[in-house]
């Protein structure tokens, strides 16, 4: 099959394009032909080696961890699924090896779910880590445990999570406010947050404000000083998470990572269905150029998510 691999840790200069063995198909898995596969900052940072204290690397490895396609094959314990269903998944393993940015992708049953009917193949491979993120994040006990009625703090409101946490926060009856930089106030006055703008002298007189008792929870994308500023802005018993910064755990929070859940996932495509969550797709790339989509990505400033596409 056509793949994307890198043999060494590095930037996109070290992505190949080529032939690699057709995937294997386990027991608990099935092989999904790709249509779509996005891009996200956890691929190319993973890809640089930040990631190599927590996960090995198995060389050469396939980037990527979002997807979706057709299965056109089912492992031999498989009767959730047929050939030529339409799923999307998080395709994430305990290793950096068989990714998603290729011909054929052979996912773990844990990973997947039904494609949203209403979504395209683009869409619906934009959707898995940043709605599973925002989803698990706003939802589990554990976590933030949101309520209706609450008052949540969202940080880059207008970006790939937090966009959906907005979705979903307001979905679940909260009131939100999002934190934006000055290009993606608009967006997040369009989700339905009310937007606050980032900078440091005024970002906790802007919150107080609109929140003078303060806010029931914080979901934090971005951290560093607005993650310390956000802790100061927590009502009694307020709930703050981070997925971006260790040093929520000294503030009394919790430092999360999105887990594929199969359950999770199919929750998201009925929201997507019902037409509570969107995903916007900014750019699209062929599979040749996911250097060019890493890139892309890495820049920031598009107004939605980047794709690569299969053929």
């Amino acid at each position: 099959m056509k793949a994307i691999s890198y043999r060494k840790y590095g930037g996109p200069e070290v992505l190949e394009y080529g032939e690699l063995p057709d995937p294997k198909v386990g027991p608990d898995e099935v092989l999904i032909k790709v249509r779509a596969a996005s891009v996200n900052p956890v691929d190319w940072k993973a890809q640089a080696g930040y990631l190599d204290g927590m996960l090995d690397a198995v060389f050469p490895v396939i980037p990527g961890w979002d997807v979706s396609g057709v299965v056109v094959r089912l492992g031999v314990s498989v009767p959730e699924y047929a050939v030529g269903d339409e799923v999307m998944g998080y395709v994430r393993e305990d290793v950096l090896a068989h990714g998603t940015f290729a011909e054929y992708v052979s996912a773990p049953i844990r990973t997947l779910a039904r494609k949203p009917r209403t979504l395209g193949f683009e869409e619906a491979a934009a959707l898995p880590l940043v709605g599973l993120t925002a989803y698990q994040a706003l939802r589990r006990p554990q976590v933030l445990d949101v309520r209706s009625g609450d008052t949540v703090l969202v940080h880059a409101a207008a970006g790939g999570v937090g966009s959906m946490a907005v979705q979903i926060a307001r979905h679940l009856g909260c009131r939100v406010i999002g934190a934006a930089r000055d290009a993606g106030l608009a967006r997040v006055a369009e989700l339905g947050a009310e937007p606050v703008r980032y900078d440091e002298g005024t970002f906790t007189e802007q919150v107080r404000a609109l929140a003078p008792q303060g806010v029931d929870a914080v979901l934090d994308t971005i951290g560093g000083p607005f993650l310390k500023l956000s802790a100061e802005l927590l009502a009694p018993q307020g709930r703050l998470a981070s997925i971006a910064d260790g040093e929520v755990l000294a503030l009394g929070g919790s430092y999360f990572w999105v887990r594929p859940d199969a359950a999770d996932l199919a929750a998201l495509a009925d929201l997507a269905d019902a037409g509570v969550v969107t995903v916007r797709v900014a750019k699209t790339f062929p599979l040749e150029q996911t250097a060019d989509a890493q890139r892309a990505n890495a820049a920031g400033g598009l107004n939605g998510k980047v794709v690569v596409t299969v053929p």
